[in-house]
């Protein structure tokens, strides 16, 4: 991939990352920030006896309201710098290819998120393995878990707990690793080592919706004023990107996933 191809790939991860972000929609004069108070109390009281850097993100405001003083002892990372840069400061510290593969499997964490009952919101979490430099500039291995921690009155996911710490594998040639855990029932799911699978086009998402509404390729080819052989063309290649064996299995991945909408 050249550097123009990079820079182009960047963007468009980057764009699908804070679309997602903003599909939720927050009435900010409802969000009680009383609570934030409450969290940040008792995670105070959590940095003096816990070895793991704690942060709270603010899925309205796109920023972290609160960061423990371990982002400094244990990683090196300077708060002050880390709040008045934002999310520009985390994404410097982090190895480049982590960082779009972080970018994507947190897109479809989130779509996967937001899809689900309000009930069940809190339950799941994202726990990423991945390279970060420390304070001498060197990568070293973190583990990172995701979770919803507080939601508004709507539904919506506003406040995220991140909890990172060392990881106890520092093999620094692999890529980052990931899982999702919901652990309320202790099922594990896993995204792909590179998220290359789910980059569907925005044709094979169009075709994928119409075949999880019912419609054969003829009624496809028909709706979408194209010809019958290239909605066959579509189909195998979603098949291949998801790496499932059929459509059934594919609009199962998606919709658990949240990638079709």
């Amino acid at each position: 991939m050249t550097d123009y191809d990079m820079t182009q790939e960047t963007n468009r991860i980057q764009e699908e990352y804070f679309d997602t972000l903003n599909r939720q929609h927050f009435i900010p004069e409802d969000l009680d920030y009383s609570i934030l108070e409450k969290n940040t109390k008792l995670l105070d009281v959590l940095n003096v006896i816990e070895n793991s850097a704690i942060s709270i993100f603010d899925l309205y405001q796109k920023k972290h309201l609160y960061l423990s003083s371990r982002f400094e002892t244990i990683f090196g990372f300077n708060i002050s710098e880390a709040h008045e840069e934002g999310n520009e400061y985390f994404e410097k510290k982090v190895h480049p290819d982590d960082n779009l593969d972080a970018m994507k499997i947190g897109s479809y964490f989130l779509k996967m998120a937001f899809s689900l009952p309000t009930e069940e919101k809190k339950n799941y979490k994202l726990i990423n393995d991945y390279r970060i430099k420390n304070s001498e500039d060197k990568y070293i291995r973190v583990i990172e878990q995701f979770q919803a921690l507080e939601l508004d009155k709507y539904g919506n996911v506003w406040l995220a707990l991140c909890i990172m710490d060392l990881s106890p594998n520092q093999n620094i040639s692999l890529p980052l690793q990931n899982k999702v855990i919901n652990f309320r029932t202790g099922e594990l799911f896993h995204f792909p080592q590179t998220s290359k699978e789910f980059a569907l086009s925005k044709r094979e998402k169009q075709i994928l919706g119409l075949v999880s509404d019912g419609l054969i390729s003829k009624e496809i080819a028909d709706n979408l004023f194209i010809c019958v052989h290239t909605v066959n063309t579509h189909r195998q290649k979603i098949l291949e990107k998801l790496n499932v064996k059929n459509l059934h299995e594919a609009i199962k991945l998606t919709n658990e996933y949240g990638l079709i909408y």
